[in-house]
């Protein structure tokens, strides 16, 4: 099945612009691509299809395409089922749903759409794989597997001040996602977390919304860049403190957060703050432990990709490993974007497979 195609395209015209953009991407963006056997001597029962890693937007819609054109996808739903959407409430800004919808609904909608044309799920995670092996061969929480192709949407995990309180009250007032959130809390006192220029763009972002943005920092300097910092400073509706940490988020018996409990880290003084949301502005990490050696990651351990969703290693395309969602996305980090990456994603392993004749 090639849902895949262009209107009036025919199958051989897709395997053909599949093979351009493989040669674009090993001449005209400086991209090799590592050569490519897929072992199809092995009965189907032994070898997947497809798997893919993690069940959060762009896994599961990764998961719907997949199913669709018939190969059965294999989700490993990962230590974090559902993704970040499975901690948020109200969702307004995914596209069909005029009133909005819980996260944990959505996701759950969209777990149920895949399965219903074959997608099958697992409660796994991965502890080990050998992407450069044809067929790949995983080692994960269940047992080992082997794959034609393989999705990696594992999306990345905000860090957290790891407080029982904040915990409680997350999707209750605690976000770590400005641009989702930051809507619920106009004319409303909110707090930020953090130094860097994370922290600043969540202050500056939410202060179109919030009466008063209080950027809390534990050190005494911060470590932004300059332009972002002179530009939090001078902001009418931000206040930065600095040598402060959370030591509780008040609200958890009124499940909303009514304040803080602030201490100074120098003189061990407490004191409280009055806000109705903390945000979190203190980074995130991808979860891609297990591709270290295996596929190209940046620094922070986001991996790299070329013409959207394809993986690299030492620069080279690795053939049938590609990467969709957060797990590759530092700067957007939406529903959206996400879902719409991993239908990039679910489209080249459609062509992939066909090109060898799967």
């Amino acid at each position: 099945m090639w849902p895949a195609k262009r209107m009036g395209e025919s199958k051989e015209e897709c395997v053909s612009s599949y093979k351009e953009r493989k040669r674009e991407a090993g001449s005209g963006r400086g991209f090799e691509v590592l050569p490519s056997t897929i072992d199809s001597g092995k009965p189907m029962a032994e070898i997947r299809d497809t798997v893919i890693l993690g069940s959060g937007c762009a896994g599961l819609t990764a998961a719907l395409y997949t199913a669709r054109a018939g190969l059965k996808p294999l989700v490993l739903e990962g230590h974090e089922p559902g993704g970040q959407l499975s901690i948020t409430t109200l969702v307004e800004n995914f596209p069909g749903w005029p009133e909005g919808i819980q996260g944990p609904e959505l996701i759950g909608n969209m777990k149920k759409q895949a399965a219903r044309f074959g997608a099958e799920y697992q409660h796994a995670h991965l502890e080990g794989v050998e992407a450069g092996a044809h067929p790949i061969k995983l080692r994960t929480s269940a047992g080992e597997l082997q794959t034609r192709t393989l999705i990696v949407a594992s999306g990345a995990s905000a860090r957290w001040l790891g407080l029982p309180s904040e915990q409680a009250l997350i999707g209750h007032g605690v976000s770590s996602c400005a641009t989702c959130d930051g809507f619920f809390f106009r004319d409303k006192d909110i707090a930020v977390i953090g130094g860097g220029d994370s922290a600043m763009e969540e202050a500056i972002f939410l202060s179109r919304f919030a009466t008063k943005v209080t950027l809390l920092h534990r050190r005494n300097a911060f470590r932004a860049s300059k332009i972002m910092l002179e530009r939090a400073m001078a902001h009418p509706k931000i206040e930065l403190r600095t040598n402060t940490v959370v030591e509780e988020v008040l609200g958890v018996d009124e499940k909303e957060v009514k304040g803080l409990r602030l201490r100074d880290v120098k003189s061990g003084e407490q004191d409280e703050l009055k806000v109705s949301g903390m945000f979190l502005g203190i980074g995130h990490v991808p979860n891609t432990k297990a591709f270290v050696g295996q596929i190209d990651l940046d620094d922070e351990g986001y991996i790299k990709t070329t013409n959207n969703v394809f993986t690299t290693r030492n620069g080279a395309v690795v053939p049938a490993v590609f990467a969709c969602g957060d797990v590759q996305d530092r700067r957007y980090r939406q529903a959206i974007t996400a879902a719409g990456s991993g239908c990039m994603a679910a489209l080249e392993v459609e062509k992939y497979l066909e090109e060898h004749g799967h």
